[in-house]
């Protein structure tokens, strides 16, 4: 398989690793040094894209992409207002687009336990339900696209709960999510129902960036053939 990046930051090597060890070939990579490569022709010579560069951007590179018919995997958060505008594009000329806020097996196991744990706490009112999120410094975002997707979860199966708030706890309607930067640290989620008599917490917290990598290359693996709008419960059949 031969690849793109988009993207050349530190996910982006960690990518171009994992997927030289998976006998694949990394055919162009663009960073904000190479942007004059990322042309129609060279787009042109990849069978697939990976694409983690910047909130602001992103949607215009993948319409690039899909300009020379390249489908596309994307891990870049912060710019999902476009999502659906997205979708149409790719229904509409039959584009393949692979998107996960987050490409760790791990975590997308935990948001299928997240999604059960919300509707067994619907009806347990005593609890109150608040996520902490932890990234390194570098990280753009706030709060993280995992962290969002985790609270989406909750409030679709809590009835109490109608949006979530960043770092506030003032609105017992809203699910509050705080962001921390912190070093290095690659990325730990916190979900916690908090009572006066307990507390339940599940907790994912990644190692490195190996994991995410992995999922992604294994994404672009998993696209090629296949149409339309693909996700993480698509590849490990959740």
């Amino acid at each position: 398989m031969k690849i793109a990046l988009i993207g050349y930051g530190k996910m982006g090597k960690e990518i171009e690793k994992i997927a030289i060890e998976r006998n694949h070939e990394i055919v162009l990579k663009i960073d904000i040094n190479s942007i004059d490569e990322f042309t129609h022709e060279n787009l042109k010579k990849a069978d697939v894209a990976i694409e983690f560069s910047r909130p602001e951007t992103a949607f215009e590179n993948y319409l690039k992409c899909f300009e020379a018919d390249l489908p596309v995997v994307s891990g870049t958060t912060g710019w999902l207002e476009k999502m659906p505008e997205l979708e149409k594009i790719v229904l509409a000329q039959n584009k393949t687009f692979f998107y996960a806020s987050n490409f760790s097996v791990g975590v997308n196991i935990a948001f299928k336990v997240n999604e059960l744990l919300a509707k067994l706490m619907n009806n347990q009112s005593q609890y109150f339900a608040q996520i902490t999120e932890i990234h390194h410094v570098h990280k753009l975002d706030k709060p993280s696209g995992t962290a969002v997707s985790f609270a989406e979860q909750i409030i679709a199966n809590n009835d109490a709960l109608k949006s979530w708030s960043l770092d506030n706890y003032d609105n017992y309607e809203e699910l509050p999510i705080f962001s921390k930067r912190e070093g290095e640290v690659p990325g730990t989620h916190i979900i916690a129902y908090d009572s006066e008599e307990d507390s339940i917490v599940l907790i994912h917290e990644a190692k490195n960036r190996k994991g995410f990598a992995l999922g992604a290359v294994l994404a672009a693996e998993f696209s090629i053939g296949k149409k339309g709008i693909l996700s993480m419960n698509h590849l490990i059949k959740l």
